[in-house]
């Protein structure tokens, strides 16, 4: 498929031509969108190209409405199959709409909102990483800093079962890549807390 340029800003209302890329990732979430019409292929873009599809929406729908909710960049690429009538509304304004409802929907939405959130990010990394990546990429997103100079760590919460199945890989794999990322200097420890050696190798196996 032929990608047509990135909407920066979408009016209110407007038609988008078949090829149109309405979402990227990693970009920040600056409107919430609404297809009114047409189909949405939802995947992977790499080098120009859609490489992997994760699935296929028909509006009436929200398009990867989570991340707006969230105010976190978008996980997945989003391009139009067909010509597509669009409608927005600034995130910011989606958030507070979002707020103003009665305690249990509001919690309601946001899990939701976490959930699908995690169940894309998984999916997007097995279709674009290998494991010794995502399991980088989980390291790096959960650190927190342990002291003043910025050395930072990962308390592991969980069982590392429960760990392995987030990033769908096997329980053995995961235990697989961190002897790896130990051999290879990366980490330190063992247990429930593992230093992080070196951040920037680490940051750099996650884009790999």
């Amino acid at each position: 498929m032929t990608l047509a340029p990135y909407i920066d800003v979408i009016p209110f209302a407007t038609h988008a031509a078949p090829g149109t890329v309405l979402i990227r990732r990693g970009q920040p979430a600056l409107h919430a969108l609404h297809v009114l019409s047409g189909r949405i292929i939802m995947g992977v873009v790499e080098h120009g190209q859609l490489r992997h599809q994760l699935g296929v929406l028909d509006g009436p729908c929200w398009l990867e409405s989570a991340s707006s909710l969230l105010a976190m960049p978008h996980v997945v690429d989003a391009i139009c199959e067909t010509e597509a009538h669009l409608q927005w509304v600034p995130s910011a304004e989606f958030r507070v709409s979002a707020q103003a409802v009665n305690e249990p929907a509001k919690s309601l939405l946001f899990d939701l909102a976490h959930s699908q959130r995690q169940q894309t990010e998984v999916a997007v990394s097995r279709l674009a990483k290998g494991a010794d990546a995502r399991c980088a990429e989980w390291l790096l997103r959960h650190a927190e800093p342990i002291d003043t100079l910025g050395a930072l760590a990962v308390t592991l919460h969980e069982r590392k079962r429960l760990i392995a199945a987030q990033l769908g890989i096997a329980p053995e794999t995961f235990s697989r890549v961190l002897r790896h990322l130990r051999d290879m200097n990366l980490i330190s420890g063992g247990g429930r807390v593992l230093s992080l050696i070196n951040p920037k190798a680490l940051r750099d196996l996650a884009e790999a």
